[in-house]
């Protein structure tokens, strides 16, 4: 099993034998992990007391390694596009928050619940009818995107703070969107990232308006809007 093929779970395990004495657990995934020669036995000196433990090999150590800096490359790129959606927007005279903490009445569980939208931003505007408070979802990773897609529930979260919600696509190691924007669902606007440009691919339907909930005034206030820079991205939000 190639190292950059290694699941999440597989990955998972390696840093828990990582962490740990190395317990064997005699499943599948550690069966996975010794065939590929990322983790090996170290045979107990004594059997009758202590059963044989489990080290990860220079392999292995590699592979946890290279997972590390996907990991890290991955949530960088994620971030720069994040700041580019916010600074469109901004730029468009909007205020744009980042990294917000929400609670939206639509959770996935019920009732009022956490929402962390990645770009949250309104119109300014007297009339609280003509805010339009809308969300930007940021995708960089396929698989990431894929996953959140099998969470309605998550967007419906969205949709209890938002009039409109979009879905930015970032680029695949190949220069290509991570996916095509149908698969995104058509309640949702779809944005693409080409460098520094974002251009749209599906306008978001707008949902009806509605008062902004107490709590949502309460997070704004405590929180600083990005600040509009006099140069700003290419951008067609």
């Amino acid at each position: 099993m190639p190292a950059c093929l290694l699941s999440r779970t597989h990955l998972r395990r390696l840093r828990q034998v990582f962490r740990s004495s190395g317990w064997p657990c005699q499943d599948a995934l550690e069966i996975d992990l010794l065939g590929a020669g990322l983790i090996e036995r170290l045979p107990s000196g004594e059997p009758e007391l202590r059963p044989d433990t489990l080290r990860l090999t220079d392999a292995g150590i590699e592979a946890l390694a290279g997972a590390q800096g996907r990991n890290r490359r991955a949530l960088s790129a994620h971030e720069a596009l994040v700041q580019l959606t916010a600074r469109g927007l901004a730029a468009q005279g909007r205020l744009a928050w980042t990294g917000l903490s929400l609670l939206s009445p639509e959770a996935p569980a019920g009732g009022w619940g956490p929402c962390r939208p990645d770009v949250f931003s309104l119109r300014i505007s007297s009339l609280e009818h003509a805010l339009e408070p809308t969300i930007h979802e940021i995708k960089v990773s396929r698989a990431d995107l894929l996953g959140d897609l099998r969470q309605p529930g998550k967007r419906g979260a969205y949709f209890g703070l938002a009039q409109r919600v979009w879905y930015v696509l970032g680029e695949s190691a190949q220069g290509e969107p991570i996916a095509d924007p149908a698969e995104v669902p058509p309640e949702c606007g779809v944005l693409l990232a080409c460098a520094d440009t974002l251009t749209i691919a599906r306008a978001a339907p707008a949902r009806e308006a509605r008062p902004i909930a107490l709590p949502t005034w309460l997070a704004l206030a405590r929180a600083q809007p990005l600040e509009t820079e006099a140069s700003s991205p290419q951008h067609c939000l």
